[in-house]
C-alpha cells in the first residue's frame, strides 16, 4: 500500500494519481489541475465532445469531466501516460473497426499522451453515446 503524504490517502498502486482534498467543481477547474504539458490535450478533447454534442450537460462526476442529458453519455479522466475516455462498452464494440491500433479495455478508449488524438472519432462516439440516451 501507499500512502499519499499529502492527504493520507492510502492506495494500491505507489503515486497512485488522485485528487488530494475536494474534487473539481467544474470541467475548467479540473484541466487547471492537471499537468501543463496535457491541458492543451484535454482542452481539445472538451471542445470535441461539447461541439459534437452541444445539448448535453457538461458537469463533474466521478471527479472527471462529464457530458449528461438522461444519464451519463461521455466522460474523460487524465492519467500519467494517457487520457481515459469511458463509454458505453457496446460503443467501444459498436466502433471497434475504427478504433484499430487504440488500447481499449472494456468501455475505456486509452489516447496515450504525445499521440494525435482521433478527435473526429471521439466526436462520432460521443454524438453515438448522446443518440443511445435519448433512446433509454
Amino acid at each position: 500500500m501507499w500512502t499519499c503524504p499529502n492527504c493520507g490517502r492510502e492506495f494500491k498502486r505507489t503515486n497512485q494519481s488522485h485528487y488530494c482534498g475536494k474534487a473539481p467543481v467544474s470541467i475548467d477547474e479540473y484541466i487547471l489541475r492537471q499537468e501543463n504539458d496535457i491541458q492543451s490535450a484535454l482542452v481539445c478533447l472538451r471542445n470535441t465532445i461539447h461541439d459534437a454534442i452541444p445539448e448535453a450537460e457538461e458537469t463533474i462526476a466521478w471527479s472527471t469531466p462529464t457530458w449528461k442529458k438522461k444519464d451519463n453519455i461521455i466522460r474523460f479522466a487524465a492519467s500519467k501516460n494517457h487520457i481515459g475516455v469511458y463509454v458505453r462498452e457496446e460503443a467501444t464494440a459498436f466502433f471497434e473497426e475504427r478504433l484499430k491500433g487504440v488500447e481499449i479495455y472494456k468501455g475505456v478508449i486509452r489516447l496515450k499522451l504525445g499521440q494525435e488524438m482521433p478527435l473526429s472519432l471521439i466526436a462520432d462516439i460521443a454524438k453515438w453515446c448522446f443518440a443511445k440516451d435519448q433512446m433509454s
